[in-house]
């Protein structure tokens, strides 16, 4: 058909039928208060689930009935459609009511310092009448792909709400790996060791541990065996009584007692002193301690989980750690993978970080750009996790754009060197569970896309599916918050 022009206040606005495609049904807002041109742009956007407002009132009405994905406004709205006050005050209660929405301003010819303004106050893009309807197309779809992409990867970022195990994100194999072991160690009493490099999180599984457990209800008390002085180590584990040294006005029980029916951690419990894993030993053996200073033996029923970072068999080697007690405190072993293990995890755990801290600190940040997201997976975090907490935390204060750069973490791509198995069997089926999830991942859990890209049928993909009991689920469901916030 061709092209069809409109006149009016709005003169020089060249509009177009679209093409209907087999498309999904997208929601689009327009905000018109000419009758004659929202009629035809209606018209020119029928591919589109389109809903219309004439005004600031109505146009706040429709984003909470309709919740549409991508807005377009003029800027020049009732009661003074030849300013632009209307139209900016209308973007800010849009964007405050739903932050994710893709608003595309319309300004007049020429006006560039209100459509930077725009911008400035968070809409997606802007155009200057008179606009050409191919270009209009191409920017209302593209903002429409915008808000799946950031869709989906917000409910990547929520899959920590896919686990029991609240706030720890498990996409990788090894990581689903250590969460099956918690979630069947948990309810029991057996004391856990938890291996694992500086910063894999060691205590928020230990805090899993707890919360899945049946003395939730009580006390988890944590202590770090290498950050208090070894002379302070004692009292503070077991207490002591009144007068028992310089200083002690009165009996006071240690953490120990403190975690009676609840959860003792003890991070670092490799930098314990030799002298007082003697009297842990007894503790664990027999549940009882004393004070120091103490004669009063005292029952304690508490469940103890230790971490450390460091080889307790070479410890052991280094008579530096007691062989009775590692065997005491290992009666179940759990083994945390670095972050440079964790393949797609580190992209899907970055994701959850940015949407966190960029929240706390007011920011609207969409995502990381390419080249942010490239360096994140070939970078290799020798800090781990805490790492990439500190580097996102950074990045979100130096970001520029809406999006997060390379630069701005800070980080150049590193190739490092990787090792496993040589048995072939195995690495085969290692590359294909790690192909499936990528696929997965990049097209948020969509069965047909992802065969297509695998290159597969989807038969097949189910097969797939099943034999490595993945579940598209966890990379498709949103959350209860992002459904509130009008995705």
């Amino acid at each position: 058909m061709a092209p069809l022009y409109v006149s009016g206040r709005n003169a020089g606005f060249r509009i177009g039928r679209i093409n209907s495609l087999n498309q999904e049904n997208r929601k689009l807002l327009i905000v018109e208060d000419d009758p004659g041109l929202l009629s035809q742009l209606k018209w020119c956007f029928e591919i589109y689930d389109v809903a219309t407002a004439e005004n600031r009132k109505s146009a706040v009405n429709e984003l909470r009935r309709h919740e549409p994905a991508v807005v377009l406004l003029d800027l020049g709205l009732p009661p003074v459609p030849e300013g632009v006050e209307e139209g900016l005050g209308t973007l800010r209660d849009l964007l405050k009511l739903s932050p994710h929405i893709k608003v595309i301003v319309v300004t007049g010819n020429g006006d560039q310092q209100n459509a930077l303004h725009s911008v400035a106050l968070g809409a997606y893009d802007f155009y200057q009448k008179p606009l050409d309807i191919d270009t209009l197309q191409l920017l209302v779809e593209r903002a429409f792909n915008m808000w799946e992409l950031e869709m989906g990867n917000r409910s990547l970022q929520n899959l920590a709400n896919e686990s029991p195990l609240d706030g720890i994100i498990a996409a990788s194999e090894g990581m689903l790996s250590v969460c099956r072991m918690i979630e069947k160690v948990a309810p029991t009493d057996v004391t856990t060791l938890l291996l694992g490099e500086s910063g894999t999180g060691k205590e928020l599984l230990a805090r899993a541990l707890h919360r899945l457990s049946p003395r939730e209800e009580k006390r988890f008390v944590a202590i770090n065996c290498a950050a208090i002085p070894e002379n302070l180590l004692e009292s503070e584990l077991f207490g002591f009584e009144k007068g028992a040294f310089t200083g002690a006005v009165k009996q006071t029980p240690g953490k120990i007692e403190l975690a009676d029916g609840g959860t003792l951690f003890l991070d670092e419990i490799g930098d314990m002193p030799l002298a007082l894993q003697a009297k842990m030993l007894r503790f664990l053996q027999e549940r009882v301690i004393e004070r120091v200073g103490g004669r009063e033996e005292i029952s304690v029923d508490v469940r103890v989980v230790c971490a450390t970072n460091q080889n307790p068999e070479e410890l052991i080697e280094q008579e530096r750690f007691r062989e009775d007690l590692y065997y005491r405190i290992s009666e179940i072993t759990i083994d945390i993978p670095p972050l440079r293990e964790r393949e797609e995890g580190r992209l899907i755990l970055a994701r959850h970080l940015l949407a966190k801290y960029a929240n706390q600190q007011g920011r609207m940040l969409v995502g990381f750009t390419d080249d942010a997201n490239e360096v994140i997976e070939s970078y290799r975090w020798p800090g781990n996790v805490r790492e990439l907490e500190n580097k996102i935390k950074s990045a979100i204060i130096m970001a520029d754009g809406k999006s997060v750069t390379a630069a701005d973490l800070g980080l150049e791509a590193t190739d490092g060197e990787t090792t496993g198995t040589l048995n072939l069997r195995e690495v085969r089926k290692q590359a294909e569970s790690k192909a499936i999830r990528a696929a997965l991942m990049k097209n948020f859990g969509n069965i047909s896309r992802t065969a297509k890209q695998l290159g597969i049928t989807r038969p097949t993909l189910y097969d797939l599916l099943n034999k490595y009991e993945l579940s598209t689920e966890a990379y498709s469901k949103r959350s209860k918050d992002e459904k509130n916030s009008s995705d």
